[in-house]
């Protein structure tokens, strides 16, 4: 049976409507793909940027180290030398506590014992501030972080991290050498690069002569020299640092320290 022209015209329009859907199903297939994808890409995009910031930071300087300018301050430790958390204080001792004279101090440690004087009068305000320190423990249990291996070892610091203190600074720098050089022997102050008002608790003993260009606060305090034990420090070099670290390979901890 043939068909009318109208079912003729009625056939193709629905032809043509089944096609004309067929091709809104297509594309909205193709915008939802479109969508998904784009948000997909949006989240990877969100979490690669977290990722960066989160790198950038924990991979940072360490702004508060307390080297001398010799000594790169940024490394990360391999092993953590000891610690401990001691009670701080509010401001440093009166200077005149020093009372200008000389002190005899040994400094009890896990390599052995070493001797040290204290200059009070050339340095009083270190001096006075070593000697409360010393007296009030405050050193006891503290792991000397940070190793020059040719030159000098640093204590002083109960977080081990080259940034720990008292809880105060002090200044000004006091009998620095004019001439920049720190000769074997010498026990000098720890501070911040360029302030010369950041000593706290950190100083280094100085095992071989090793120059230290002053910056633009000046020098670095000497307070005191070396009178015994110059032979474990230099074992303590001869060791040398753990890889990927400043920390001396042969631990060196302050068990505790006398005062005569």
């Amino acid at each position: 049976m043939s068909r009318t022209r109208k079912q003729e015209r009625e056939y193709t329009k629905r032809r043509l409507d089944k096609q004309a859907e067929r091709e809104r199903e297509r594309a909205a297939q193709r915008h939802q793909r479109l969508v998904v994808g784009f948000v997909i890409g949006a989240i990877l995009v969100v979490a690669l940027v977290i990722t960066v910031i989160v790198l950038n930071r924990s991979s940072g300087p360490d702004d508060g180290a307390q080297p001398p300018p010799e000594a790169p301050g940024d490394a990360e430790p391999a092993a953590p030398p000891a610690t401990t958390d001691p009670d701080l204080y509010d401001a440093p001792p009166d200077a005149a506590d020093a009372q200008d004279r000389t002190w005899d101090v040994v400094l009890q440690t896990s390599q052995g014992e070493i001797g040290v004087e204290l200059d009070g009068e050339s340095a009083p305000q270190a001096t006075a501030n070593f000697l409360r320190l010393a007296r009030d423990g405050f050193y006891d249990g503290t792991g000397c972080h940070r190793l020059l291996p040719t030159a000098l070892l640093q204590c002083g610091d109960p977080t081990a991290s080259g940034t720990g203190g008292p809880g105060y600074g002090f200044g000004p720098i006091e009998n620095a050498p004019d001439d920049d050089l720190y000769p074997a022997g010498t026990l000098a102050m720890a501070r911040q690069g360029g302030d010369g008002e950041s000593m706290g608790s950190q100083f280094f003993l100085v095992f071989d002569d090793v120059p230290l260009p002053a910056d633009d606060a000046g020098g670095y305090t000497v307070f005191g020299t070396i009178t015994s034990g110059l032979d474990i420090l230099a074992e303590v070099g001869a060791e040398g640092t753990d890889e990927g670290s400043e920390q001396p390979a042969l631990p060196v901890t302050i068990e505790g320290v006398t005062v005569s």
